[in-house]
């Protein structure tokens, strides 16, 4: 369970995410504190106090609402990146480009698809009440505004499904079949 910080705008992009001139480390930290960084700062690095990311009086939690489309454009895997390097766990929308859906799954990041419907509903609720809580249940994928109590299911890849529950990287998951592994080659000889 968590309060949720609301970015209603839709296409977001992936330069939009992290700009292209902070992609030049290979680890995957410090990216969140570029994480919007053009729409966060001025072009002389003044915070935007009323962009919602920054306004931590005003919103907090580790869920991200955004517009339909998000993730667009250029299949930078910083993006995901940098919403998992500044807290953010799960980013809800109405669609999801394809190639960030995959890299935030693949970096333990979970996107939530809701009907345009729910998404509206659940930008209503915050906008009413910026500490509103939801609860997301990746066991019975399930995302709830606590609020008005109206919950929705979401489609995840049994797999992925598997090692977010798990913390488990495509390795961990791989290492956790060393026993069938091991008796298969056992087996064979």
């Amino acid at each position: 369970m968590s309060s949720a910080v609301p970015v209603n705008v839709e296409n977001i992009d992936t330069d939009q995410i992290i700009p292209a001139r902070f992609l030049k480390a290979t680890e995957r930290k410090g990216f969140g504190d570029n994480l919007f960084r053009d729409w966060r700062y001025t072009k002389d690095n003044q915070v935007i106090p009323d962009f919602p990311v920054n306004d931590k009086a005003k919103y907090e939690g580790n869920i991200l609402v955004a517009g339909y489309n998000f993730g667009c454009g250029s299949s930078r895997e910083h993006a995901a990146w940098a919403i998992y390097d500044y807290g953010f766990r799960v980013v809800v929308s109405s669609f999801f480009a394809d190639i960030f859906r995959n890299n935030a799954l693949n970096n333990g990041l979970l996107p939530i698809q809701v009907t345009p419907e729910f998404l509206s509903e659940i930008f209503d609720t915050i906008h009413k009440d910026n500490r509103a809580q939801f609860t997301v249940d990746l066991a019975n994928q399930t995302i709830t505004d606590n609020t008005t109590g109206k919950s929705e299911k979401f489609a995840i890849d049994g797999y992925k499904k598997e090692c977010l529950l798990n913390g488990y990287d495509d390795v961990d998951y791989l290492v956790t079949l060393r026993p069938e592994v091991e008796n298969y080659e056992a087996r064979r000889r």
